[in-house]
């Protein structure tokens, strides 16, 4: 049986002479959480983009349970994204002209779905991760450690077999850091794989491996 996700000999760099990633390989598995470690300026946000279908490597395949997707037209990976992944960027990446709510549901409208659905799952996700707040809150209202777990709720509310997630502990206090870590595990033995770079070594020792680069 294939792993969920695979990489194999992936090369990427920004300067054609200085890859940051040389026929890297690794596999992700359903129901586990993995942390991808390493200094500064490694690679690793660029390994999420290459593994989340945001960037094309200059060689090697990333693979989808079994079947090569990384070559697919830009609009046939837009919807394996938006179907398939979910994710956390290191600055939440909220869109500061929209309400909170409308932040979360946007990959609900992404994927088609009815917002009246989805409406009261991104609510639920909210009031877990203590961030309901009034339905006209923006995002340049709240504090760094709340636009990361609204960023949470947004990648999660489609149930994505894949999530990636860059530092989701960077801006959040060690009570939210644990929330945020148990949802990945709860998530993850649903039967999803769940990748997360960081430099947090309590995060670290909470996921069932690493991998540094």
């Amino acid at each position: 049986m294939p792993a969920l996700l695979d990489a194999r000999d992936l090369t990427f760099g920004y300067e054609s002479t200085v890859p940051l990633l040389d026929q890297w390989s690794a596999s992700f598995d359903a129901g586990e959480v993995v942390a991808i470690t390493g200094p500064s300026g490694r690679g690793k946000s660029t390994l999420l983009y290459l593994l989340g279908l945001m960037l094309a490597p200059a060689a090697g395949q990333v693979l989808l349970d079994g079947e090569p997707v990384q070559s697919l037209p830009d609009r046939a990976r837009a919807r394996l994204r938006a179907q398939q992944f979910g994710f956390v960027f290191q600055d939440a990446a909220l869109d500061a002209t929209r309400t909170v709510l409308d932040n979360v549901l946007e990959t609900a409208l992404y994927r088609g779905e009815s917002r009246s659905e989805a409406v009261p799952v991104a609510e639920g996700l909210l009031e877990r991760f203590g961030v309901q707040l009034r339905s006209e809150a923006k995002p340049g209202q709240v504090s760094g450690g709340q636009a990361q777990r609204i960023a949470l709720c947004r990648a999660l509310l489609g149930t994505p077999r894949i999530l990636l997630a860059d530092e989701p502990t960077g801006n959040l206090d060690p009570a939210s850091s644990d929330v945020v870590v148990d949802a990945f595990h709860e998530h993850a033995d649903s039967g999803a794989t769940v990748i997360v770079v960081t430099h947090d070594p309590v995060l670290v020792q909470r996921c069932d491996r690493s991998i540094t680069l």
